[in-house]
Order: structure tokens, then sequence, then C-alpha cells
């Protein structure tokens, strides 16, 4: 809704998109509390924003100016109406949604603030919901997100895909967006949860908005939605049933989502055809290697350290050189996998990072060293970031001592 009343209004008004939307559901409040839900919900609550644009279009067309690719289009009352239905239309829906992706991946927005509009914007989070994604106070983000909506209000109108100089550098921080937004409800730092499954559902719905368009279904587009989708698959085994933290090696893996790791692997197949290797392909290959294994022993981890000594060279990063140890760990034994993690550049980087402790214990427990093992979890679960790691940190404290 917001999309396509933007391309009406132009992005220089935004703030009256959003209006028209909150107005939609208030009036829905009212009409639904009296006359019941709506068999289609969406297109009650459509209809009602066309409707409601249409009146503004017609009243204040002379006070102020819209979108200028429109035009005269929405100066004369012949074509008006048909241009609004227009922008409801299905498939105008999903190009204004793709090309309001790319308008929020504004070169002069750092990546954070790139995502924060995409989750205002594009998903109908609340500043408050944004804000606790991100760690972040709620005045601060309220801040980033109203500086981020100036920035695209200078712009006038939506990015348009057609332009061929702009586009594969907002492609790739489009990609990159939406790879932060699913890390981050795959393994966040949410006060509350360690998993937040609607976060990566709409990182995927994004995704796929990129994958129907020529334009943006690159190879490096299909791997992030193979990446995508071999994570999601993992998620029903993430938290157990009393709804503790699961590891990747403590997994049922008969709850893996079959049918999301049978596209996922399409996917990658698919993401082969071009002539770059990005990041995503890397992860989305390591992503696959854990999804072939029917088991933790049968995991190919020759391979898994391989792709990973490719992913330092593409993107290096403190968290990069640590999931490496433990892979190394896993193919050489724990002594290895220790000595890796205290070569790793930039270590001091990690100190807040729970999973970075957590590993130094699980390694210590293999060599038998319980007591430090123990310390090695209680300093984790100190650093952890929520209630789900506090907790799986503090059952690892009392299983290598019991």
């Amino acid at each position: 809704m917001v999309a396509a009343l933007t391309r009406l209004f132009g992005v220089h008004n935004l703030a009256l998109a959003e209006d028209v939307v909150q107005d939609a559901f208030c009036r829905a409040l009212e009409v639904w509390k009296l006359r019941g839900v709506p068999e289609n919900p969406s297109a009650w609550l459509m209809a009602t924003a066309k409707n409601r644009a249409l009146d503004i279009l017609r009243r204040e067309r002379t006070a102020r100016t819209y979108a200028p690719e429109l035009g005269r289009q929405l100066e004369s009352e012949w074509t008006l109406a048909p241009t609004v239905a227009e922008a409801f239309g299905e498939s105008a829906i999903r190009d204004d949604q793709l090309r309001m992706m790319f308008s929020c991946c504004h070169p002069q927005l750092p990546e954070v603030a790139q995502v924060a509009l995409m989750l205002n914007i594009l998903c109908g989070f609340g500043v408050s919901e944004v804000a606790a994604a991100f760690l972040t106070k709620q005045p601060a983000m309220e801040k980033r997100i109203a500086r981020g909506k100036k920035v695209l209000a200078s712009s006038m109108r939506l990015f348009d895909l057609s332009d061929e100089r702009d586009l594969p550098a907002r492609l790739s921080a489009v990609q990159r967006a939406l790879y932060l937004l699913f890390s981050e409800g795959y393994h966040g730092a949410h006060a509350a949860t360690a998993v937040r499954g609607e976060l990566c559902v709409e990182a995927m719905r994004l995704a796929e908005l990129l994958l129907a368009s020529p334009q943006t279904a690159t190879p490096a587009t299909h791997a992030l939605i193979a990446l995508m989708c071999l994570n999601a698959a993992r998620l029903p085994a993430r938290v157990d049933a009393r709804g503790n933290l699961s590891s990747l090696y403590e997994q049922d893996r008969a709850l893996w989502d079959a049918e999301l790791i049978a596209k996922g692997e399409r996917l990658l197949d698919h993401s082969a055809t071009g002539t770059t290797i990005t990041e995503f392909h890397i992860e989305a290959g390591i992503a696959s290697l854990h999804s072939r294994a029917r088991a933790l022993e049968d995991t190919d981890w020759p391979m898994i350290v391989s792709l990973y000594d490719t992913l330092m060279t593409i993107r290096p990063s403190p968290v990069v050189a640590l999931n490496r140890a433990i892979a190394v760990a896993q193919r050489d034994g724990a002594e290895r996998g220790l000595a890796e993690i205290s070569a790793i550049a930039n270590a001091d980087r990690l100190a807040e990072y729970p999973f970075y402790f957590g590993a130094l214990g699980e390694l210590e427990h293999r060599l038998g060293h319980c007591d430090i093992a123990r310390d090695h979890f209680l300093t984790a679960r100190a650093r952890a970031r929520n209630p789900m790691e506090r907790q799986f940190f503090a059952r690892r404290a009392r299983e290598v001592v019991s």
C-alpha cells in the first residue's frame, strides 16, 4: 500500500502515503467492529486506500506537487481514476515494492539505515520494533529513520530500474540489506529471543521480488535466496519443544524443511551460471554441505574449511574466522581449532560476542578441560543478548561438570 501510494504521490510525499495507510487501518478498526472482518481483508484495505488517494488527488492537486513521472495523468479527471486503479494492480504493486526497496538503499545512507527504512516502509515495522531489532534506543532509531526519509524525499521519485549506471551498485546494496535483515532474524541480537522468524520471512519475501525481475535476477540474487532457503530450512530445529536454543550439533535433522532445502539447492545450481563468485555463493555452498549431511559425522568438513578459506578472501571478518576455526576443529581436532581461534586477527572485536566464548568452551571441553570450559560458558552467558542464549550457555556450563 505504501509503495503504490508513494508512486502516485511521489517520494517527497512519503509521509502522506503513510498517513493514508494508517487511515485505512483506522477505518478498518471502526467498520470491521460493526460489520465483521471481510472475506478478503487485504482487498478491502487496498480499496479503502485507493479511494482515499483519489479523494486527496482531486482535492489537493492544485495545492501540492505529486509524482513528476505521472505528470498530466493526475491532472485530468479522465485519466486520474484509471491511473490510480493501475497503481493498485498486482503487478504494479510488485514493481513499486521493488523500486521502493532500491530507493531505500540510497548510496548516501549507511547499511543500518537502509535496512531500517526497509523494515519500516516495506515491512510495516514500527519504530520501536526496528529499534529492538538493532538493539538501539527508540529515539535514536526514530532520528535515523527520519534522516533516511529526508534523503529519500530529495529524489522526488522512486528509483528507476532502467538506470543502468546506478543499478549494479544499488542492487549490491539491496542484496546486502536483505542479507542483514535475514541474519538479524536467524541469529540476531534481539533482547527477547534469539530467533525471529518474521524477519526471515520478510527478507525472503523481498528477495523473491528481486528474483521476479529480469534486471535483478542475477546469479548473486539466486545465491542469496539459496542461502536464505537453506538456512531457513533449519529454523524448525533451532528451538526445541521446550523453547531452548539448539546448536547445529544437537539439532534433530528430521525437522529440517526438505522442500526449502530442495529449493535452495536448485537456486544454488542456477547461481553458478555467472562468472562472479560472491560471499552469498560461498555461504550458500557451506549451508548446502550442512543440509546434505544426514548426521554431523557425515559432514564434509574439509570442503567447508576450503569454502571458509575462500570466504576469508572475499569478505574477511573475525566472525568468519571464528566459524572457520570451528570447522577446522571438526576436521583436525579441538587443539588445532583452539590454535586457529587464538590466531584470529582483530579478535578484540569478538570480546562481546557470546559465541566466541561458547566456541572456546566447547573445544576446551573436548580436550577434557572441564573447569576452563565452564568458565568460558559462564562468560558467554554473561554476554548473552537474550534469555534464550543465557539459558543455552547456562545449560552448557552445567553439563560440562556433571
